[in-house]
């Protein structure tokens, strides 16, 4: 099956991690509207789609009895970019006995009370788990570095933070995949109006959706300055053009099967005393 010759290089961005954005991250260079890993054909890529999230489940079956590692996917992204429909087109065939995915909202008055973190580290993924984050930690530093809840040094301070959290996982069996989907404010315009269209779809539109959607171009630089900032050797940021939804399922679903062969996961020895039991 022919594929285009894009490399995932082409869009990680990985830094020296000490939470410093150093040589500025220009997300305007990335075309949301751009299939880079596409077949050229939007028939093929919905097949591919469709392998690869079977390929995944068996994947996640070997990871689930491996237990050498866990696996965090970070889903980050405006309203409407399809964080939830990543979920189903990508994982949407594995178990739920070892895939959980964690919608993040506002924090509690009782996650308030405790640091920024403590919420965000009870829900990482144990020994064999994959865990998707539908949005994640870096809201506590976009949302109020965009509204001025925090000044500039703290927002400096929890990029460091985060790295430094991020170092700790991964030096601890987590492996660490960041995805931001990346749409463009006139997809964004088409996805809700659809919202709005439909009644059915209704629960999924807030009147706060529009006060965000004015902010755009505050939240476009404030993800530029985070994906500089974070963008670790340990922990990369892969920018994934996403106007198109297919295109979108279609590269993560790449990235998570190579992320996954690439832990060369095995089977446990088995005991040697089952060799020899036959069942009645």
């Amino acid at each position: 099956m022919a594929r285009s010759k894009a490399t995932f290089a082409e869009f990680q961005h990985r830094s020296a991690g000490t939470g410093r954005a150093g040589r500025r991250f220009d997300l305007g260079r990335f075309d949301p509207a751009a299939k880079p890993f596409s077949t050229g054909s939007k028939a093929r890529d919905k097949a591919r789609v469709a392998a690869l999230a079977t390929e995944i489940d068996a994947l996640q079956d070997l990871f689930y009895a491996d237990r050498r590692f866990k696996l965090l996917v970070v889903l980050q992204g405006t309203d409407t970019s399809g964080k939830d429909g990543t979920i189903r087109g990508v994982f949407g065939q594995t178990s739920a006995l070892g895939v959980h995915a964690v919608g993040w909202k506002a924090p509690t008055a009782d996650e308030k009370a405790h640091d920024y973190l403590w919420r965000i580290h009870q829900r990482m993924p144990a020994a064999g788990e994959i865990v998707i984050f539908n949005r994640s930690h870096y809201e506590d530093v976009l949302v109020p570095a965009v509204n001025g809840w925090i000044t500039p040094e703290q927002v400096r301070q929890r990029y460091v933070q985060i790295n430094d959290f991020e170092r700790m996982l991964t030096e601890n069996g987590t492996v660490i995949c960041k995805f931001l989907l990346h749409i463009s404010k006139d997809e964004q315009r088409l996805r809700l109006q659809a919202r709005l269209d439909d009644p059915n779809k209704h629960w999924k539109f807030a009147a706060g959706d529009l006060e965000v959607r004015q902010q755009w171009d505050a939240y476009q630089q404030a993800y530029a300055d985070a994906i500089g900032a974070t963008g670790t050797p340990w922990a990369p940021w892969t920018v994934v053009p996403a106007d198109s939804k297919t295109h979108r399922n279609l590269m993560i679903g790449t990235a998570v099967v190579e992320t996954l062969k690439g832990l060369k996961l095995r089977y446990p020895p088995g005991s040697p005393e089952l060799a020899s039991l036959r069942v009645e």
